[in-house]
């Protein structure tokens, strides 16, 4: 075979190669304290990514705000977002899709030796909001309160702030309940408040029965459809990972760094909550679950959240199939 033809034959050979064991890039956008940063974090120490046709790229975001512009600008692939969020973008024409990721979800706490016992006994005290007054749990609960017949949203007795402010606020007794994220409900019940209701909890008392998720993946539907092997490869392997830290001592040692807590109780605490909010299930009765939750809280704060549509826009949950 005369040298040129071999050279050029060695040549297509390795293109064709290359072309079939190339990686996938998924570019992460990544809060530094997140869970997903633990699960990328055991996801490596199992040695997952070499095994899979995706490679990852991530990319470190200041909060939840600072995701979605760096997903709708194409700065990244994925993000950890809302539902709701993805309904609204979808209603706004835009092609994004959401995948579920966990049902942890907030939790309405009071001190110790707190009187208040149950939701009626909030009526008149003062409530401190973590997220706003568009946040999701906080709108679940004046929509449980309104079925009871309790209107919890006056303002003199509402503050709007940052967690950690309304910790220390909540510890000198300033507010007499804090509804806040599933992450700081932990660590404060790790120091000893009583969380009156989870997230979850409030979700069932408004008659849903079915899981919910309280956050996702949230991607470009087009992207999803272009690398759906990967994708799907990626979530495998994600599941493997959060598997790992809710089963195995070893690969949840190896990850207790970046939850930024030092006493052991608050890392129980945590490791609970997070295990507690995996998703063990996705069907149809769930997105069902999901648009009568969206459903109800439609009614509230003139649309704000959900905009005018009264249901979640089509296409707003990924399926593979």
């Amino acid at each position: 075979m005369p040298l040129k033809i071999l050279i050029l034959l060695l040549s297509l050979f390795c293109l064709t190669s290359s072309s079939v064991f190339a990686k996938t890039p998924i570019r992460l956008g990544v809060m530094a304290g997140g869970t997903l940063a633990w699960e990328l974090a055991a996801l490596k120490n199992l040695d997952l990514p070499e095994k899979t046709d995706f490679e990852i790229e991530t990319i470190t975001l200041a909060d939840q705000q600072a995701g979605k512009i760096a997903l709708l600008s194409g700065s990244v692939d994925i993000i950890i977002s809302d539902w709701i969020w993805v309904s609204g973008m979808r209603s706004q024409g835009g092609d994004y899709s959401f995948y579920p990721y966990s049902t942890a979800a907030g939790g309405l706490l009071v001190t110790a030796d707190s009187p208040i016992q149950t939701l009626a006994d909030l009526e008149g005290k003062k409530l401190g909001i973590a997220g706003g007054e568009l946040d999701k749990n906080w709108l679940m609960l004046q929509t449980l309160g309104l079925k009871q017949n309790l209107d919890f949203n006056k303002p003199q007795n509402i503050v709007y702030a940052a967690p950690p402010l309304l910790n220390q606020q909540l510890a000198e007794q300033r507010i007499d309940a804090l509804l806040t994220y599933w992450q700081f409900a932990a660590r404060l019940q790790a120091q000893g408040y009583r969380e009156l209701l989870s997230g979850e909890q409030i979700i069932r008392e408004l008659g849903i029965t079915e899981a919910v998720p309280s956050l996702g993946y949230a991607f470009r539907a087009g992207w999803a459809e272009e690398h759906k092997a990967a994708l799907l490869s990626f979530f495998k392997a994600a599941d493997t990972a959060r598997e790992s830290l809710c089963s195995n001592e070893q690969a949840w040692d190896s990850i207790k760094p970046l939850t930024q807590a030092e006493a052991a109780e608050v890392q129980q605490h945590l490791r609970k909550r997070y295990c507690e909010g995996r998703i063990t299930a996705w069907g149809e009765a769930n997105r069902k679950a999901a648009d009568q939750l969206y459903q109800l809280l439609h009614q509230l704060h003139n649309n704000k959240l959900t905009a005018k549509n009264p249901h979640l826009e089509d296409g707003t949950f990924w399926q593979a199939n």
